[in-house]
């Protein structure tokens, strides 16, 4: 008899490092150029970006902060954004030679498919990274990206108006969110309107040095219902 194959896995959807304030807030009310955050830069106060490649590249000891940011890219074949992730434009696009935030070399190494009513021609990168603009719902634009991860996880990776739709259409089996212990006041709250969502997940918490780190896994029975 030959060796026994392993059981493959179902790609899972999955959102890493969203940042949350004390009073629900994930993101600020207006994104400009100056203000890529549209004002909750708080958020990030204690959030160090330099390690969601991995941790071996950073120039601090390992904590647990860095390594569950680390989780970020590990495993994924395919992301999907909002809009507002990818520019502050609004309406038709502009001929204007926008490509994103993160200038030549964007951190995602994976197609990104950004959720947007005005579809345009997708950008490529040599680091592997292209954007696809699509005008679909979460499960098409969430069919879509499966296609194109090649039996990956899928990350939705924000703001928190696009996590917040694929959490009300049943479709993340992970969610991290990340604390942070700061009080904004205003902003898109993540979880308006999601009462009882937490029933179809096993939350685990982890606190660290002033972070509250919550692991949001799909459960038994809420995989049985999806």
């Amino acid at each position: 008899m030959g060796p026994r194959t392993p059981t493959q896995r179902a790609p899972r959807t999955r959102v890493h490092n969203m940042l949350v304030s004390l009073d629900g807030f994930a993101a600020g009310d207006t994104v400009t150029v100056d203000q890529p955050i549209g004002g909750a830069e708080l958020l990030f106060s204690r959030f160090d970006g330099r390690v969601i490649d991995g941790v071996d590249g950073a120039d601090a000891p390992i904590t647990v902060d860095r390594a569950l940011i680390s989780l970020w890219g590990q495993g994924i074949g395919a992301e999907i954004m909002g809009r507002r992730k990818f520019g502050p434009q609004t309406g038709g696009w502009s001929d204007d030679g926008w490509q994103g935030w993160w200038g030549d070399a964007p951190p995602f190494r994976t197609p990104v498919f950004v959720l947007t009513h005005h579809p345009r021609e997708p950008i490529e990168f040599g680091n592997g990274t292209s954007f696809h603009f699509i005008d679909a719902s979460p499960e098409d634009a969430l069919r879509r990206a499966q296609e194109a991860a090649g039996g990956l996880d899928v990350r939705i990776g924000g703001g928190p108006s696009t996590v917040r739709q694929f959490l009300e259409a049943d479709l993340i089996d992970f969610l991290h969110l990340t604390i942070v212990p700061v009080v904004l006041g205003t902003g898109v709250r993540l979880l308006d309107g999601l009462a009882g969502i937490e029933d179809r997940f096993t939350i685990e918490t982890i606190s660290t040095d002033g972070l509250t780190h919550q692991l949001w896994n799909r459960d038994e029975a809420g995989r049985r219902r999806r």
